[in-house]
């Protein structure tokens, strides 16, 4: 008996990472628009995304202040997250035969508002960067 060829099937695994700066409204829009098309289109292991925010700034500036009530608390941790850069990476997971169907989405998603306004990069499983992405992606909450 021959070994045969293997029964994974190549899937579509790219990473679109959009940059907003401090707009964390934009951000909450763009993460509305894709819950919005997971749900419409039945996309809940396809598209995948997660926030993250660099909050190396903002930490420092909320360490300063020493115990806050509750409610100053809760504005500092706002003032925390507005000036925090905020970065979308949305995961595309296609299998083999949905190659069209992944184009579409590559395309389609920075090409809508709000994405239209944030700085995108595209990494594509082939690409350098690619396990860099990935494994910050599943250590993001």
């Amino acid at each position: 008996m021959t070994a045969g060829a293997s029964q994974t099937r190549h899937m579509h695994n790219t990473f679109l990472v959009f940059e907003f700066g401090a707009n964390e409204e934009a951000a909450q829009q763009a993460r509305h628009k894709l819950e919005s098309w997971r749900q419409a289109f039945r996309l809940d292991k396809k598209l995948q995304f997660k926030f993250d925010r660099d909050r190396a700034a903002a930490d420092g500036d909320v360490a300063k202040i020493e115990k806050p009530k509750a409610k100053d608390k809760a504005k500092s941790s706002e003032a925390a997250a507005d000036s925090a850069d905020v970065k979308l990476l949305v995961r595309l997971y296609f299998s083999g035969h949905e190659k069209l169907s992944h184009q579409r989405w590559v395309d389609r998603i920075p090409s809508e508002e709000p994405f239209k306004g944030a700085s995108l990069k595209l990494v594509k499983q082939d690409d350098p960067g690619f396990d860099s992405i990935e494994k910050k992606f599943q250590n993001l909450e």
